[in-house]
């Protein structure tokens, strides 16, 4: 677990979300498919977004890791972290796939999955129930599909 790259893809959340959401870029079409205003925006407590934001984001980073660093399921086979305890086939497996597939490239395909397997429905099935647009749910899943490829590839390859 290395807790810098969750700490980096953490903060991926609100840089992406900064320029995405930028008024040159997605901002003002969210806003208007959204039904907000620049001063409604305004008027939220900065702090608490920002700093639920990173909590959040954290959290996320946990669920992320499971499914794009494969060796976390080798941990869960032998009840967590290796012990004095662990069998020997652990360590058998870890010498011979240990570092298998743990590359930037990697993390950003099963981040991606994530986000448009996962992500998307759920920003779809929110937004047919709330009777949002098809643009409201194409901005805000966007965001998620390329935050998720980001914190996946910063998650998998930064070992």
């Amino acid at each position: 677990m290395n807790y810098w790259a969750m700490i980096v893809a953490a903060l991926v959340t609100l840089v992406v979300g900064f320029i995405w959401y930028h008024p040159k870029v997605f901002g003002t079409a969210w806003m208007h498919a959204a039904g907000l205003t620049e001063e409604e925006l305004k008027t939220g407590n900065m702090l608490k977004i920002f700093g639920f934001t990173i909590i959040l984001s954290l959290m996320m980073t946990m669920v992320i890791m499971a499914l794009v660093v494969h060796q976390t399921g080798a941990y869960g086979m032998v009840g967590g972290m290796p012990s004095d305890e662990t069998l020997p086939s652990f360590q058998v497996f870890m010498d011979d796939y240990g570092m298998a597939f743990r590359t930037y490239k990697h993390g950003a395909l099963h981040g991606f999955i994530t986000g448009l397997f996962f992500a998307f429905p759920i920003n779809a099935i929110n937004g047919l129930f709330e009777h949002k647009s098809a643009k409201y749910i194409f901005i805000n899943s966007g965001y998620w599909i390329l935050t998720l490829t980001i914190m996946g590839a910063i998650i998998c390859g930064w070992v």
